[in-house]
C-alpha cells in the first residue's frame, strides 16, 4: 500500500495537465485541511491500468462524467495492474 501511495504522491506532484475543465486531483491532506469547502457527488473506480498516469487520467475522466471539479484518491493497488478508487467533490 506504501508503494501506491507514493506513486501517487509523486503523480500528485507531476505536472500532467489534461485540459482547463478536466477535474483536478487533490490531495488527502489538502482536502482535509480545505474539506468544509467542498460536497462530495460521488465515488469512481479504475481497474487494469497499466500505469500511474493512465491511472491518474481515467479517474480523471470519470470524475469530469460525475460533473465533479476535484477527486481524492482514497485507495490504490498496484498488484500486476493498477486499481484505483477516488472520491468526487465540487466547490459548495
Amino acid at each position: 500500500m506504501k508503494i501506491a501511495q507514493a506513486i501517487f504522491a509523486t503523480i500528485a506532484l507531476g505536472s500532467l495537465s489534461f485540459g482547463a475543465i478536466s477535474a483536478e486531483l487533490l490531495s488527502k491532506e489538502d482536502f482535509k485541511q480545505h474539506q468544509d469547502q467542498y460536497v462530495k457527488v460521488g465515488s469512481i473506480t479504475t481497474s487494469g491500468e497499466t500505469s500511474p498516469s493512465d491511472a491518474k487520467e481515467e479517474l480523471s475522466k470519470k470524475a469530469d462524467a460525475l460533473g465533479g471539479q476535484f477527486y481524492v484518491v482514497t485507495s490504490a493497488d498496484t498488484d500486476n495492474k493498477i486499481h484505483g478508487t477516488a472520491d468526487v467533490y465540487n466547490k459548495k
